[in-house]
């Protein structure tokens, strides 16, 4: 009991689960905080790409193909994408694992299990409702946040070029 108390608070809410088929670990995070720490940092002249979404949520599946094929195209270059599931984590199993295995997902997939929506919405963006998708980009200390989904590849593309080219 006590060893898992220590182990606890030496890797955070950090937990890693089995390997899905798509060959990736998912990290769970129970705190916003834990996520923030390691996702939302700025990385330099890195551009970042944090999706919020669900597999429950159908923008957000009908998007996720996007998000893949800008993974593909760009992930030997100065570029970072990072799926963030705001599915339940009783239903990592069940759902998340073999909707991320059917669809063949490469790109990077985290878990944020922290439902206290309200403590930390604001610092992703200080005008998101909460509805998802949603997609953050960051770069050079500089953030955008889109409240929307994206139609294709192209579409999420010029987003990222309007952020680039301001920055």
């Amino acid at each position: 009991m006590i060893y898992s108390k220590i182990r606890a608070l030496l890797f955070g809410a950090v937990l890693l689960t089995s390997l899905s088929a798509s060959g990736q670990e998912i990290k769970i995070f129970d705190r916003f905080g834990d996520f923030a720490k390691i996702y939302l940092r700025d990385r330099g002249d890195t551009l970042t790409v944090v999706n919020f979404w669900a597999t429950w949520c159908k923008p957000c599946i009908v998007e996720l193909p996007y998000f893949e094929e800008l993974y593909e195209k760009y992930h030997d270059k100065k570029l970072k994408v990072v799926l963030v599931s705001l599915d339940f984590k009783s239903q990592l199993k069940s759902h998340l694992m073999p909707f991320l295995e059917k669809r063949k997902i490469k790109t990077e997939v985290v878990l944020l299990a922290d439902t206290v929506y309200d403590d930390w919405l604001a610092l992703v963006d200080a005008d998101w409702s909460g509805a998802i998708p949603g997609t953050l980009l960051m770069q050079n200390g500089k953030r955008t946040f889109a409240e929307q989904e994206f139609d294709s590849c192209h579409d999420l593309e010029q987003f990222i070029n309007n952020f680039t080219e301001k920055h």
